[in-house]
């Protein structure tokens, strides 16, 4: 008989996800499969068919994107079985495999890890277009695929699951992206969670047992001891920033959202052990000094009969039946509650150590080991809780507590008498008895947050709340006011004036000119006595958030990123003055104009000694679905991220690390002023601001229904208040993309004007050897590459004044090509030659793209017009169009 052969086949992702996606469209509407296949352009369609077609063509990018992210996770696997763990770029197995070669011990080793801190934390800013049903249907669309992927599967059994795979496109088609309403903020936390409960809480022990497999292997036979690196946060329900409703009690709301979370996840584990822990005392001899501690933990549990008598010969299900009891009553705020997480994870630790003692190290090492790394990631918070608000709300309740204390004598922010009155206050410990009566709907919902933030911080796991960080931070004055608050507040740990404040206060600096005057501020800060005091109490260690997003808007992209880059060396610098850790909180985004870049290269290219083993990062809007929404996918971007902050701090033994280049240094501060200048020349231009309103949907963006927050700080009209992130949106929605590469372009040829050959040799060198250079080059190339300044003709044609377009659109399109130019002529080679599968994705979509642009604008020109028979589906239209092109690009903000 011949043996059976092994089924083969794999049918290309895209091309099986396209023939289906027709199949749906062809049983319902033929014309748009034409237009899904090519043979038909959206612009022909009828009106009523524009909406379908749209949201078709999404359905296909949001596809596209799910087969990238399967054929990602493929070749990394397929790199690791040929070449090896330590192959993989980004993975914790090359970054130990590279200290071992440069000869650190296995004590650096340790050390370097008990410094080690890596901070993601979630925001939901206004860029998240998909809703979470949407999501579930690309997760289980992306859990079929891989069921594909499988060569077990008889043909009838493969045909049930394309059969599966087709029902699932079919409810994508059918739910639709665009929400009825604005997600409410407590919809935004769910949002959170979701990542957590789905993806989070499980890779994060996966993350720590990879390095842990890659000491092992490069260190055999030395201990180690992997701490809970991954701290999570969330601005999720704690950032107010010009957002009226987050209130005190949604913050409230939020945390006892997240507690909830972590405690349900740790009773499934809890349950699970009680479950497979079988081991009985009739085959097993238990070391004597067990029974003592499981008669604690019975004792405890308050249900030490009921349990005994029910597992009476199994006395590690008894254990883990006492824990389970204890969690239930920290739930549900019974008397058997865990009085912290620590107590929790001592549990688990002495459950840990009697299975070595049994020999059970491999079941330990399953079952326990991954419970005790989460409860150190995640307490029983799930995230620490950052609250943010904006330092002009910060200033104004104060001076408001100032007018109840002396209304005869009222004094102004920014003066030297307010800051002797901050400075006074609280050198002496002042107190107030606040009657919330007489306070403003404002001061009175600031300090009732304060009131949150005291309570929190006396609970059970303190670091539920996180950071108060302050937005648009423009002098010690500003944070001196925090700090007041929180004293006014009960924040403080003694009377008199000599005590701390419970509370790590962050200052953001966000604008270009806040940048530059923030070691000042800095330097400033850490002078006050209270301050000193209060950060040495946090180990030390005072944190610093970089605003990625507004100094983009106020100077282009490369002045951004180098103030950036100048103003971590300087605040390290200032903080290794004061004896103080400075570890910086990186506020990046999606797009390149927002920090978005790789993350391994983005962090691999920070000033040295700048890292040093801590860094915290937001993970904004569509960010955290598109890392996170699968379990592959978000265990190798937690690893990216934190394999690059530990590879920073790399130095071989008694090596200074890479040098600084004064040359570089000196030719980098000209190309950021030049860039700046040409920027700015954009931003002066007469009619620059309607040419911005008409040639983009900037208008119409506050009716996708993405966020909970207002698209404005303070509701004013003009560029300065506009947030940073609609900013970015707008500008990619139209293809100009010029937050990206707009400036470059001028400061690379001054430079080789002035300068001549030896400039342009300078150049050369500068993209080869500085990482920094490299990844600005990079950048911009690939944003040049997506951008379109034909598509942007037509967008320009929208502006009401002829005169205006032409001029500005002129003037982008010529800085356009001399950057393209200028960029080819550094790298050598085709734009976005050197990426290739960059450039394949962007090329696969680029003729829908330009169909669905070509549309927008007519749409757009329709709803400004009013001239729609059907105004209200040519504006659902209009904004399905938004979501087809965020879903493009793959990020919106």
């Amino acid at each position: 008989m011949e043996q059976s052969k092994p089924i083969k086949f794999r049918e290309d992702e895209r091309s099986l996800l396209l023939r289906l996606l027709l199949q749906v469209a062809s049983a319902r509407e033929p014309e748009i499969a034409a237009v899904l296949s090519g043979r038909r352009s959206l612009v022909s369609l009828a009106p009523e068919q524009r909406i379908p077609a749209l949201q078709a063509s999404g359905v296909w990018f949001q596809l596209l994107a799910i087969a990238d992210e399967l054929l990602a996770m493929r070749a990394r696997r397929e790199l690791e079985q040929g070449a090896g763990a330590d192959e993989v770029p980004g993975s914790f197995a090359s970054v130990i495999a590279e200290m071992a070669a440069s000869g650190h011990s296995a004590d650096d080793v340790q050390a370097m890890l008990d410094e080690f801190c890596v901070g993601p934390t979630m925001t939901a800013h206004p860029t998240e277009a998909k809703r979470v049903t949407v999501l579930e249907i690309h997760r289980r669309i992306y859990r079929k695929l891989t069921e594909l992927d499988q060569p077990r599967w008889a043909p009838r059994e493969r045909d049930l699951l394309v059969a599966d795979l087709e029902s699932e496109i079919e409810l994508l088609w059918m739910t639709g992206e665009l929400r009825l309403e604005r997600p409410t903020v407590e919809r935004e936390i769910a949002w959170g969670l979701h990542f957590f409960r789905e993806v989070i809480f499980e890779a994060t022990p996966q993350l720590y047992g990879k390095l842990q497999d890659a000491f092992e292997r490069h260190y055999p036979g030395e201990p180690i001891k992997i701490p809970s690196f991954m701290r999570y946060a969330s601005w999720i329900g704690g950032d107010r920033d010009g957002n009226p409703n987050v209130t005190a009690a949604v913050t409230a709301h939020a945390m006892a959202e997240c507690r909830n979370t972590a405690i349900g996840w740790y009773l499934a584990q809890a349950q699970r052990l009680v479950t497979v822990l079988s081991a009985s005392s009739n085959v097993i001899d238990l070391p004597a000094g067990f029974r003592p501690v499981l008669q604690t933990a019975l004792d405890k549990s308050g249900e030490a009969q009921e349990i005994a008598g029910r597992n009476p010969d199994e006395p590690l299900r008894q254990f883990a039946s006492a824990l389970l009891a204890r969690l239930v009553a920290t739930r549900d705020g019974g008397k058997a509650a865990y009085l912290s997480a620590e107590a929790f994870r001592a549990d688990l630790n002495a459950l840990s150590s009697v299975l070595e003692a049994i020999g059970g190290r491999a079941v330990a090492r399953r079952f326990i080991q991954p419970l005790v790394w989460q409860v150190g990631s995640f307490g029983f918070r799930t995230v620490s809780l950052d609250i943010r608000q904006n330092s002009t709300v910060v200033n104004r309740v104060l001076a408001e507590l100032f007018a109840l204390i002396d209304a005869t004598d009222p004094i102004t922010a920014g003066t030297p008498q307010w800051s002797m009155r901050i400075r006074a206050a609280l050198s002496q410990g002042e107190r107030l008895q606040i009657d919330a009566s007489q306070l403003s709907p404002e001061a009175g919902e600031l300090l009732s947050t304060f009131a949150v933030i005291r309570e929190q911080i006396s609970s059970a796991d303190a670091d539920a709340i996180g950071s108060f960080v302050l937005s648009m931070t423009r002098s010690a004055d500003d944070l001196l006011a925090v700090y007041l608050l929180a004293q006014y507040c009960g924040l403080s740990t003694a009377p008199g004036g000599d005590g701390t404040i419970g509370l790590r206060i962050v200052p953001l600096f966000e604008t270009i000119a806040d940048l530059q005057a923030a070691p000042a501020i800095l330097n400033e800060l850490l002078g006050v006595s209270l301050v000193r005091r209060t950060v040495r109490d946090f180990g030390a260690r005072q944190e610093i958030m970089l605003g990625y997003s507004d100094s983009n808007k106020d100077g282009g992209f490369l002045a951004s990123n180098w103030e950036l880059a100048k103003a971590q060396k300087r605040l390290a610098a200032i903080g290794r003055k004061h004896k103080v850790r400075i570890g910086f909180f990186h506020g990046r985004g999606g797009s390149v104009s927002r920090g978005g870049a790789p993350t391994g290269r983005a962090i691999a290219a920070q000033p040295q000694g700048t890292v040093a083993g801590t860094m915290r990062v937001t993970e904004q809007g569509e960010v955290v679905s598109s890392k996170f929404a699968n379990r592959g996918t978000g265990l190798n971007q937690l690893e990216v991220l934190a394999a690059a902050v530990l590879a920073h701090g790399i130095r071989s033994p008694g090596d200074a690390g890479p040098k600084e280049s004064p040359e570089f240094d000196e030719a980098l501060e000209a190309l950021a002023g030049m860039s700046q200048a040409s920027y700015a020349r954009l931003m002066a231009e007469p009619g620059f601001l309607d040419y911005f309103n008409q040639a983009s949907p900037v208008a119409e963006l506050a009716l996708l229904k993405m966020g909970s927050r207002p698209d404005r700080r303070f509701g004013a009209s003009g560029i300065a208040d506009l947030r940073a992130i609609p900013w970015v949106f707008a500008w990619s929605q139209n293809r100009h993309l010029l937050t990206g590469w707009y400036g470059i372009g001028s400061a690379l040829s001054a430079f080789v004007t002035v300068r001549g050959e030896a400039g342009r040799e300078l150049l050369t060198r500068m993209f080869e050897h500085s990482r920094f250079f490299r990844l600005i080059v990079d950048e911009a190339e690939k944003t040049l590459y997506q951008s379109d300044m034909e598509i942007a003709r037509l967008y320009a044609d929208l502006v009401s004044d002829s005169d205006v377009a032409a001029r500005i659109h002129a003037r982008i399109a010529a800085e356009y090509e001399l950057t393209r130019r200028l960029i080819g002529d550094l790298t050598g080679g085709d734009l976005s030659a050197r990426f290739p599968m960059f450039k394949r994705r962007f090329d696969n979509l680029r003729r829908q793209m330009d169909d669905i642009h070509r549309l927008q604008v007519n749409l757009l020109r329709e709803a400004r017009a009013g001239t729609s028979t059907d105004q209200r589906r040519a504006t659902d239209a209009l904004l399905v169009s938004i979501n087809c092109i965020s879903a493009g690009l793959g990020w919106t903000g």
